[in-house]
């Protein structure tokens, strides 16, 4: 499960989704690290023993990263906590916190604070013992009483955080899902002004682009090269290309440092032209990921994408002219969708023919549009779950059981991955044994899957 805020998934039933690294964590690290605290990071999505960690670390502090759709089982971990060393103070953040923040200390009586918002300088002041009144962005108690501080506002300059703790966790298990190669996450902004229907980076960073500077950005990437022997990089934003001088002026620092890297980031389908496109590729950009999101103008203009069918067609040619390759997510089950428009997304994501796609299916994450969108028009029911999000279905759409959501979904990976044209193009890309083995695993689970 990845479980940083915006990005809620499970990595397994997703067909090519690799688990990322666990930066929120990282930076919290590197936080408590300056403030004089030994710190230890465990992911224990990818294996360890939680109970042995505790009784050998002995911690004062415990802070977990939890997601909406494994909450319970993550917030077991501080039950456990508390059991093992009675006197720690434990703490959780999560985009979970926009809608169930005081439901969440209510039910879990071992929480002591929720953190809403970015953490970096909210986990400082609790390391500093400031009385919890006065930090801003937490839920706290206060005797029987649940207690939220306020909103903290944004920090401006991203520049000022320290880099991820990296020399925290194991790097090697985070690889490209191409060619296996050890991949670093670089956040290299924070914020989205679009505010999709169901997107949670504009409630979680906010709807101002606030960007790190190209020094500042490059600096990082220097200290994975030279410490870590780390070449390859997710750069990680809501919106990467928003400002184009930004960009050039990135790609033109990566250029003259005289780094040898290779690079992925997203875009959206207005926000690109062809001399961009160059000079991403110049600074090392491989792969960039497009939010398509629909094939149908209808479901674009009714989650207010702001964008067109035809603008999303020249961004993706503009990719293809620059050999970069191309990453498009497609989304089924939003509230107006029914049979003709998911057929409108199938036959899009064919016309479009990229190297990657991602079909989600639609999930209501507390925080979105979409979340309150379903609570008003009775979407939810007592079996609606998030365990399974982007992968089963939450809920109905106005026309379209979850079941036959789930069918289509299932439909559309094949109809696109399965595709002659589309397997001979693979295959004539393939580079090294590493790719035709990960490529080779990825087939074998979509043609069992269930």
């Amino acid at each position: 499960m990845n479980r940083e805020d915006r990005c809620q998934q499970p990595t397994k039933e997703l067909l090519v989704i690799p688990p990322l690294p666990p930066t929120d964590l990282m930076y919290m690290a590197a936080v408590a690290e300056n403030q004089g605290f030994e710190a230890m990071i465990r992911d224990y999505s990818q294996g360890g023993n939680y109970g042995d960690d505790l009784k050998t670390f002995k911690p004062d502090y415990l802070v977990v990263n939890i997601a909406t759709p494994t909450l319970e089982n993550d917030l077991e971990a501080v039950k456990t906590a508390k059991e093992i060393c009675p006197d720690i103070i434990t703490v959780a953040k999560g985009a979970a916190f926009l809608t169930y923040g005081t439901n969440i200390l209510e039910n879990h009586k071992s929480l002591d604070i929720g953190i809403l918002g970015e953490t970096e300088e909210t986990l400082k002041e609790i390391l500093e013992g400031k009385n919890p009144e006065k930090i801003k962005g937490i839920f706290y108690r206060q005797g029987l009483r649940i207690i939220f501080t306020g909103n903290r506002p944004f920090i401006e300059n991203l520049d000022l955080l320290p880099f991820p703790a990296r020399h925290l966790v194991n790097n090697n298990l985070y690889r490209r899902p191409d060619n296996n190669k050890v991949q670093a996450t670089i956040k290299v902004s924070r914020g989205c002004p679009y505010h999709c229907f169901f997107c949670l980076a504009t409630p979680v960073s906010g709807a101002k682009v606030r960007k790190r500077s190209p020094e500042n950005i490059v600096a990082e990437i220097k200290e994975c090269v030279e410490k870590y022997n780390i070449t390859n990089f997710l750069f990680w934003s809501d919106i990467f290309n928003i400002d184009r001088d930004w960009v050039f002026d990135l790609c033109q620092k990566i250029i003259d440092s005289g780094l040898k890297i290779t690079w992925s980031a997203n875009t959206r389908a207005d926000t690109a032209d062809l001399e961009m496109a160059l000079k991403m590729y110049e600074a090392g950009c491989r792969l960039v990921s497009i939010g398509v999101e629909s094939g149908s103008q209808y479901m674009l203009d009714k989650i207010g994408k702001k964008i067109t069918l035809n603008d999303i067609r020249e961004t993706v040619n503009i990719f293809k002219k620059a050999k970069i390759r191309i990453y498009n997510y497609f989304v089924i089950g939003l509230p107006w969708e029914d049979e003709d428009t998911v057929e409108d997304t199938i036959e899009f994501a064919i016309e479009l023919n990229s190297d990657f796609i991602s079909f989600y299916t639609a999930t209501p994450l507390p925080g979105t549009k979409f979340y309150a969108y379903a609570s008003q028009n009775n979407l939810f029911n007592n079996q609606t779950s998030f365990k399974n999000a982007y992968y089963y279905p939450s809920v109905n759409t106005h026309f379209l059981s979850k079941e036959r959501i789930f069918e289509l979904h299932k439909s559309a990976l094949k109809r696109f991955y399965l595709r002659p044209l589309y397997i001979l193009k693979m295959l004539i890309s393939i580079r090294s044994f590493e790719e035709i083995k990960n490529y080779t695993k990825a087939a074998i689970n979509l043609i069992l899957r269930k």
